[in-house]
């Protein structure tokens, strides 16, 4: 679909991929709300860009849906749903305290439901795209993160149902499937990236190629690209697949 005129509304836009999507989005001529938790760097994004911004917590009950009527408000429509907020925690799972694991569930699972199920009908009616960020950890499984990697396997699966529940209708459904991006994400979850490779994608990547995703109608998106090799080594080859994940992590 085009996005010049598109009415796009971005979750997590106050950082990282977010905030690099709303810059992106704005240069291609949509109307940007950009939704995040932080009211510093949502107005610096709005002087920056000219978009509009709603401060949400998704973590709060009801948070997917009260955003959606906002929206709703103030632009009648929104042609696309970025939904990109999320958050991780790493560490043994059984060390995981309660309000982590529900934190993370909500803002990555629960929040992006309850937007596309309220925003969904009138993309049904008019036209419209779905993008949702998820994760290698959410096709893969990552020791030390399963309840972030359930979390966006969840997702993975949601959308993936939504592909086929609405092939004859005019809306389109892209999963966003990175490895290691440049931002703040590691850091937040408790643990930062220590490995010197794959090397960290900058944002602005991940921002174009969800651009062309959603103007070429792409069902799914691997960023780096050789990310499919291990996911296809899995399907094909899950004992030999254990035993590398095992060895290497």
């Amino acid at each position: 679909m085009r996005l010049s005129g598109a009415v796009v509304l971005v979750t997590g836009a106050s950082s990282g991929i977010g905030a690099a999507l709303v810059r992106r989005l704005v240069r291609a001529g949509s109307h940007v709300v950009a939704a995040g938790r932080d009211a510093d760097r949502l107005r610096r994004l709005a002087a920056e860009t000219g978009a509009d911004t709603l401060l949400s917590d998704l973590n709060r009950p009801n948070a997917g849906r009260d955003l959606a009527e906002r929206a709703l408000a103030r632009h009648t429509r929104v042609d696309v749903l970025v939904n990109n907020a999320g958050v991780g925690w790493a560490g043994p799972f059984a060390g995981m305290a309660d309000p982590l694991a529900d934190q993370l569930l909500a803002v990555n699972l629960r929040a992006p439901i309850e937007l596309t199920r309220a925003l969904l009908p009138g993309m049904c009616h008019r036209g419209g795209h779905l993008v949702f960020v998820g994760s290698i950890a959410g096709r893969l499984g990552v020791g030390g993160e399963a309840v972030y990697a359930a979390t966006k396997a969840g997702l993975d699966a949601f959308a993936q149902s939504l592909r086929m529940e609405l092939a004859a209708r005019p809306v389109g459904v892209t999963t966003l499937v990175p490895g290691v991006v440049d931002t703040d994400f590691f850091v937040r979850r408790g643990e930062p990236y220590r490995r010197r490779r794959p090397r960290p994608l900058p944002p602005d990547r991940v921002a174009d190629a969800v651009a062309e995703a959603i103007t070429r109608d792409r069902a799914e998106i691997y960023l780096p690209g050789w990310l499919r090799l291990p996911v296809a080594v899995r399907g094909v080859l899950p004992g030999t697949y254990r035993r590398l994940a095992t060895r290497f992590g």
